[in-house]
């Protein structure tokens, strides 16, 4: 990758602090092999994976005391993958997936920072089929649903990779997709909560962000 401005900054929650270098702002772009280009990310797109958002602050913060003990968990569109630094920091068996062809190279640098164990990732986008992950306990995510055309594909990723036990939380910054996207998973068979998130002490006190929980049994018919 050729030279982007960077920042290095350390994330603190009650018991760890998490390291991350991520893109120095939105300005950032670098794509010298066309790599992006091919995948349909855009010049103007290109740097929104690689900065901390509330978002995915806020999914961070919910992990902190999650429930994580013998479930294998997946991160959907990790971005800078704060939450699975932190899920890392706690032994968790977390995966991290993300379209951009930097998200992974970031990923490892920050694990190195943490000094925590690898991380398995994959990049893969939600139309793969033959993607390899298998189920998971758990499936969580933050802004995922920044377009309509994502409610269909999204919901069918996390389909195909929930347990039949399993549970997905998601956090939404209000893009207005939410509400479709609940009522595609309410079809598939999940039941569904939601509610809002009181912003915490790193995160704009203007968030309006909700966080949507869905869960299904293996006695809820596929």
């Amino acid at each position: 990758m050729s030279p982007v401005r960077l920042r290095y900054q350390t994330l603190e929650f009650p018991d760890t602090d998490i390291h991350v270098r991520s893109l120095r702002d939105r300005q950032e772009f670098a794509d010298p092999l066309g790599e992006a280009n091919a995948l349909g990310i855009s010049s103007a797109q290109w740097s929104l994976f690689g900065v901390i958002w509330d978002s995915g602050r806020a999914l961070a913060h919910e992990m902190v005391a999650f429930d994580i003990a013998g479930k294998r968990i997946l991160e959907v569109g990790c971005g800078m993958a704060v939450a699975s630094l932190l899920l890392n920091s706690r032994e968790a068996d977390i995966t991290a997936t993300d379209y951009h062809p930097e998200a992974g190279n970031f990923l490892i640098e920050n694990v190195r920072l943490n000094q925590g164990s690898d991380i398995p990732f994959l990049r893969t986008d939600w139309n793969n089929l033959n993607d390899g992950l298998g189920q998971f306990d758990l499936i969580i995510g933050a802004d995922l649903l920044y377009e309509r055309e994502h409610i269909e594909l999204l919901s069918q990723f996390i389909h195909r990779h929930t347990k039949p036990d399993g549970e997905v939380i998601l956090i939404d910054p209000g893009r207005g997709n939410h509400a479709q996207f609940s009522k595609k998973m309410c079809a598939l068979g999940y039941s569904h909560l939601q509610h809002k998130i009181m912003p915490a002490s790193d995160m704009s006190s203007s968030f309006k962000g909700q966080m949507l929980c869905y869960s299904r049994t293996s006695l809820t018919p596929d």
